[in-house]
């Protein structure tokens, strides 16, 4: 084959071959459906066991009603909640936020 045709062919395929390796357009994106909005109630402030326990029952309700924690956890969750706001009511500071804490460590929670 003639240099000049051998380099005009080999041009045409070169092209050809690099047109194939471009995209014309992106892929379509699926359209992603926003999550419904969940009302949260401010958290409760202050310092001290009630207060804490109080924003900690207040995070626990909102993640069971947004799905992030299942109903069961959240009522287990609850109850070791319930507990240390009984020794909280009662005075015992200490222990009321020893029994928090380990509520919180239990479940996952900080």
């Amino acid at each position: 084959m003639p240099a000049p045709l051998y380099r005009a062919v080999s041009l045409i395929l070169l092209g050809g071959a690099l047109s194939a390796c471009q995209s014309s357009a992106p892929p379509p994106v699926a359209a992603v459906a926003a999550a419904p909005a969940v009302a949260v109630a401010p958290l409760p402030t202050g310092t001290g066991c009630g207060p804490s326990i109080a924003r900690t029952q207040a995070i626990v309700e909102t993640d069971v009603r947004t799905g992030d924690l299942s109903a069961q956890v959240g009522t287990r969750f609850g109850a070791d909640l319930s507990k240390a706001a009984g020794a909280c009511a009662a005075g015992r500071e200490g222990e009321a936020m020893s029994l928090l804490a380990a509520a919180k460590a239990r479940y996952g929670y900080r």
